[in-house]
């Protein structure tokens, strides 16, 4: 009886421990980069990573993003992948900026009823490049996270430091899965 006690209370311990951990890790806010210059965001992006969702479930490789701005301020969301037969999954959807004088927070929503998008999510742009060559999207609760890039990989030391700024963010390295991009690195795709 004793050892079961004993046992017991290091189960316990431990796992305070891992929720002080955890609450500790959680209690970093999500920090928005300070200025994103909405124009030079648009275009085509690619998913290199991200934290699995069930929207994306069927999404095997090749995954991207395209921006287009609208002449209403608003922007155009296209999502792109290829599910395991090769064939494309399409997810048309629609951005915009809830406050001017915060560019990095952005709602998205892929639901249209009556002509009206509804259930506006938290698209946070937390990193990104100088030259905008990659972009890290998150969520305040960091539910959601993308790597993105304008090409199909990025070196090894740019991700790296990714994951470190991502890992000061309170986001884990192993939340992320790699993205299959090779469908577009073929000698037939530019």
């Amino acid at each position: 009886m004793k050892h079961k006690m004993c046992g017991l209370l290091i189960v316990c311990i431990v796992g305070c421990a891992g929720l002080v951990g955890l609450s500790a890790q959680q209690s970093v806010d999500v920090r928005v980069v300070s200025d994103l210059d909405v124009e030079r965001y648009m275009g085509l992006w690619y998913a290199l990573a991200s934290i699995p969702t069930s929207f994306e479930q069927q999404c095997i490789q090749g995954t991207t993003a395209e921006y287009t701005l609208l002449e209403s301020g608003r922007i155009d969301v296209k999502n792109t992948c290829y599910d395991a037969e090769g064939q494309p999954d399409v997810a048309q959807g629609q951005a915009w900026l809830p406050d001017a004088s915060e560019p990095s927070k952005l709602k998205v929503s892929f639901v249209r009823f009556l002509g009206l998008w509804w259930f506006g999510a938290p698209y946070w742009v937390i990193d990104l490049a100088t030259d905008y060559s990659y972009a890290v999207v998150g969520h305040p609760t960091r539910t959601y996270g993308w790597i993105l890039s304008r090409t199909p990989t990025l070196p090894s030391e740019v991700l790296e430091g990714i994951f470190v700024r991502l890992e000061q963010q309170g986001y884990r390295r192993d939340q992320f899965r790699t993205i299959d991009q090779s469908i577009h690195v073929s000698p037939m795709c530019p």
